[in-house]
């Protein structure tokens, strides 16, 4: 009996109740009964006749849930408070039962806590024995399938606590079946009471991160217009900032806590757009977006809760820095991608939020890390690598847990947080039973660890990126709780990064080998690397010709930040399904500045101009471009006296401008000919414009053809004239003119003389003027039969030349 209550960790008291208990029972059941049912080993000892029955499937008859403890943390003069339901999930009903607390042992290892919380079997003497008298709630029914609600008060020092530290708090179920007429325990819960009544010397430092980010809910789409009104992919945003969803929960609870605020600017960027004009995806169009109210109130709301508290900006976007260590560091560009990514994060904080935030912390996924996921997340700018200590193993046999402050190397310091603080409040806690008793597990961890020695440490929780609403609620508890025990107090990230490390404690970095293969399977491949290369290619070609860059410079680059975003991960679809969203519309937007269609040209002289059409339908002017017009045969037809001739461009916003090429042909024939914008720099700019340019060379015998009868022409005007010139002349000096009529004239009436229409000369001009270059073929023209243009381009507003 000494034995049985020195494993209890409880008086004598307790342990004489209990064989008073078991001599009730024994002396309960008929003798028959009890030779009937019994097996053998329950008539050896006394002992033995309680645990016989209790086999796995009878002490899981009946399930019970403890959806309240208060306190979490009793002190000496509390009342402690047990509440719950139990419901009989067998197909008996359960008589004469009743809900019972049992005290088990203190439990002296963090070990013996996680053991204690899967063991799910009640098991005698390890589950202490039943307080009993009027601390127990009776059922004198329990129906198969209903549950029923039960409330259990009792003054902590009836329970018989003794030294401090953390105590296994059992609440059963016991009763009778018709089939197991005696008085057994069917059902069990196990949590834990921490008990330290009196201030812990020393006091644990406990860092607690409170994470505030989402997933990518913002396009690189902006509206046409001056305002560039951002496009969303969904309005599910506004669900979790809104009153009651998830991240208003968070920001209302961390509101009250000192923790340190860990933030993602991309949340911030986004909220901030909806506070203003946005619109939303709806298949192939958009439709406006309707919560700028819940955006602002969101913002007012962790403005204030903020204010005055350690915030930590990650890099915009959360990107996922093992996936750019194993599969993107191979992609030229993708650490420029976490360096721009890292250069924007304080500058969008102070810009919402209007507090300076640390911006030299990287928090890479699970806080698993090995030397390259160090080595990348440092590259930008971060000294100080949050791990965690289930990927960061003890090598050197502590028997505590040492502070979180581990010297690296080069001025880097990795902050192990607690991996069984820090996982605590994963799964599903939408039940009261399950938050309450991943509260009550948390508390055991912490003043476990606070006990395991006398020296002073620095511990840090960091629990998953993005808690549920349940789970932040449970996390608010329990921080809550234990901001206001006695062996734990709050401490800033910073310090608890600068805090002095033990000498003891392991400072290799994990080997790449040691990495978990469940959290590389869920990595960014590296297609999604040469995807954000590929389209950082392309903007870089696509904003040296804009007047304004920036209008595309920052969306495309935010974007780009989004794509290596830690919350793709296990969302592979959707992740490729953002990257080509972001690709296409960067590829429309580049051909909106292109050029014209041009139809088949037909030069009939030996030289000509050859106009071709740029146009530009973006809201900004174009600049910095060159159009090269090239000939495939240059023997046949020459370009500015070349295969290719080149004119600089530039074209305003809305606008066409046609620039014009001299050209020269050598030969008849048909020569395609090649339009190509061009960068500065040389680079290509959308796609070329081939046309057909027909050469009709005309021959020197048609041309001395053309030019006889020109000739002639210009003789018969000449003798008409002079005819005229004479008659007028006679006409002047009367009717009796001294010279008789001349050749061609007609003697009239009176006397008078008259032209004579029928001359032959005027007869022979008419007929040359008549059948000169009948076969409708103009002569050629030394000089150009198309003036020379002029080279520099036409005015910006000019219209499309066809």
């Amino acid at each position: 009996m000494a034995d049985a209550a020195d494993i209890q960790g409880t008086s004598p008291s307790p342990a004489r109740r209990w064989l008073r208990r078991t001599a009730a029972l024994l002396t309960g059941v008929p003798l028959l009964a009890g030779l009937l049912q019994l097996p053998a080993s329950a008539q050896a000892a006394p002992a033995s006749v309680q645990a016989a029955p209790q086999k796995a499937s009878g002490s899981r008859t009946v399930s019970v849930a403890v959806d309240s403890l208060t306190p979490s943390v009793p002190s000496e003069g509390d009342t402690l408070t047990v509440s719950g339901t139990v419901t009989n999930n067998g197909r008996q009903a359960v008589t004469d039962a009743h809900v019972g607390l049992r005290v088990g042992p203190k439990l002296s290892t963090r070990s013996d806590i996680e053991a204690s919380a899967e063991r799910s079997a009640y098991t005698p003497g390890a589950d202490g024995s039943e307080l009993g008298g009027s601390y127990v709630a009776k059922f004198p029914k329990l129906t198969p399938g209903v549950a029923e609600h039960f409330s259990i008060s009792v003054p902590v020092d009836k329970l018989d606590l003794g030294d401090d530290g953390v105590y296994q708090l059992g609440v059963s179920l016991s009763g009778q079946t018709a089939a197991q007429q005696w008085d057994q325990v069917l059902g069990i819960q196990r949590t834990f009471l921490p008990w330290q009544p009196d201030d812990a010397d020393p006091k644990t430092r406990t860092t607690v991160l409170w994470p505030l980010m989402s997933s990518v809910r913002m396009t690189a789409e902006t509206s046409p217009g001056e305002q560039q009104t951002p496009v969303f992919v969904n309005d599910d945003l506004a669900k979790e900032i809104a009153p009651g969803g998830r991240l208003e929960q968070m920001v209302s609870l961390g509101k009250g806590l000192d923790v340190a605020w860990v933030i993602d600017p991309d949340l911030l960027a986004s909220v901030d757009a909806m506070a203003g004009s946005y619109r939303v995806r709806d298949g192939d169009t958009t439709v406006p977006g309707r919560n700028q109210a819940v955006a602002k109130q969101f913002l007012a709301e962790l403005q204030q809760a903020v204010a005055g508290k350690e915030v930590v900006a990650l890099p915009f976007g959360d990107p996922d820095l093992a996936s750019l260590a194993h599969n993107g560091t191979s992609v030229t560009g993708s650490l420029s991608q976490l360096k721009a990514a890292s250069d924007v994060a304080a500058t969008t904080v102070q810009t919402v939020l209007h507090v300076t935030p640390t911006t030299d912390f990287a928090w890479p996924v699970a806080g698993a890390v090995d030397p390259s996921i160090v080595k990348v997340a440092t590259s930008a700018g971060a000294d100080k690598v949050i791990a965690r200590s289930d990927s960061w193993r003890e090598t050197g046999g502590l028997p505590y847990t040492p502070s979180a402050a581990r010297p690296i190397g080069g001025g880097t310091t990795a902050v192990v947080a607690d991996a069984r603080l820090s996982t605590v409040f994963q799964g599903d806690l939408t039940t009261a039973s399950a938050s309450t008793l991943a509260v009550q597990r948390f508390l055991a961890q912490s003043l476990a660890l606070n006990q395991q020695s006398d020296k002073e440490r620095s511990i840090v929780v960091a629990p998953q990126r993005m808690p549920t609403a349940s789970q932040a609620q449970a996390m608010a508890e329990a921080v809550a709780a234990l901001q206001g025990s006695t062996w734990s107090q709050p401490q800033p990230l910073a310090a608890a990064a600068k805090a002095k490390p033990d000498p003891d404690a392991t400072t290799t970095i994990p080997s790449a080998s040691a990495y978990p293969s469940s959290l590389r399977r869920q990595e960014l491949p590296r297609s999604t690397f040469a995807q954000i290369a590929a389209t950082q290619d392309k903007l870089d070609n696509f904003q040296v010709i804009l007047t304004d860059p920036s209008r595309v410079v920052t969306p495309f680059g935010r974007a780009m930040n989004r794509e290596m975003a830690t919350s793709w991960r296990g969302r592979g679809k959707e992740a490729r399904a953002f990257r080509q969203g972001v690709e296409h519309y960067l590829d429309t937007l580049a051909h909106q500045v292109k050029l014209i269609d041009k139809s088949d040209t037909k030069l009939s002289g030996r030289s000509a101009t050859i106009p071709v059409s740029v146009q530009n339908n973006l809201l900004q002017g174009a600049e910095h471009l060159v159009l090269r017009l090239t000939s495939t045969n240059p023997t046949r037809l020459k370009i500015g006296g070349g295969a290719f001739d080149e004119q600089p461009i530039t074209v305003s916003g809305g606008h066409s401008q046609t620039v014009k090429f001299t050209t020269s042909a050598n030969v008849n024939g048909q020569t395609t000919v090649i339009a190509q914008l061009f960068t500065e720099d040389g680079r290509k700019y959308g796609a070329p414009v081939s046309f057909d340019v027909k050469v009709t060379e005309i021959t020197a015998t048609v041309m001395l053809v053309i030019g006889g009868g020109v000739l002639l022409l210009v003789l018969a005007g000449f003798r008409m004239y002079t005819q005229r010139k004479r008659a007028a002349a006679r006409a002047a000096q009367g009717s009796g003119a001294a010279d008789g009529p001349g050749p061609g004239d007609e003697p009239g009436e009176n006397g008078a003389v008259r032209e004579n229409p029928e001359a032959p000369q005027d007869r022979l001009t008419q007929e040359s003027a008549t059948h000169a270059g009948a076969d409708g073929t103009q002569p050629s023209d030394p000089t150009p039969d198309t003036a020379a243009e002029n080279r520099d381009p036409s005015g910006t507003g000019e219209r499309v030349d066809r």
